[in-house]
């Protein structure tokens, strides 16, 4: 094990839990209006693949309807405005819906930087990602392949940007995504919501609707 990872995993729970303590406040006003303003949970949990490629459930604020077809990219759908709710629209684009992954964090299941983790049923990126060895550490809230292209990206442009983050864990590469994270975010860059017929015949492979 490369010493920084010792240093990271110290580092994600350090800065997770400081990061819960000053957000709870958000936290409680996001849940108040999710809960307001449409039925169903104020939390979204989904099977994602961890470190190892051992399952675990990653925590979201709800941003759709609980009619919503389970266990597919948002970015897939067909009519994504149908299901994403009014609030969730907003959470979507600044990307507040993934605040409860601090909590992830916390149990030691993510980490800050990292591969997006993976659906359980994304066999096709799953495959790609071992190729570089991606599967095999744990993924992050945000990644390199998220700043350079997110939903945008093929699976094989993702994968082999994984790949890179794996290769090259350090504390600056960790330090320039997260900086580059916080100005994606400004921008929504990279966020695709819905599909076209090609996207769906190309990107669902191993996928179930």
């Amino acid at each position: 094990m490369r010493p920084y990872i010792v240093i990271k995993q110290i580092v994600d729970f350090m800065m997770a839990l400081i990061g819960i303590l000053l957000l709870w406040p958000f936290f409680l006003i996001i849940a108040v209006i999710i809960k307001l303003t449409s039925k169903g949970p104020v939390l979204f949990k989904q099977k994602r693949l961890g470190k190892h490629k051992r399952e675990f459930y990653i925590l979201k604020f709800r941003t759709m309807r609980t009619d919503t077809p389970s266990d597919m990219p948002t970015h897939l759908l067909q009519d994504p405005d149908f299901f994403i709710t009014s609030v969730g629209k907003f959470l979507r684009k600044t990307s507040l819906d993934e605040l409860p992954q601090i909590i992830n964090i916390l149990k030691g299941e993510m980490s800050i930087v990292g591969p997006r983790p993976a659906l359980w049923n994304q066999y096709d990126l799953i495959v790609e990602r071992d190729k570089y060895g991606s599967n095999d550490i744990k993924p992050g809230l945000t990644g390199w392949a998220q700043i350079n292209g997110r939903d945008e990206l093929s699976i094989e442009e993702k994968a082999k940007l994984d790949g890179e983050y794996t290769t090259n864990i350090t504390f600056v590469f960790d330090i320039k995504v997260f900086v580059r994270t916080v100005l994606s975010v400004l921008k929504s860059d990279g966020v695709r919501e819905g599909a076209d017929d090609q996207d769906v015949t190309s990107n669902t492979k191993g996928v179930t609707l």
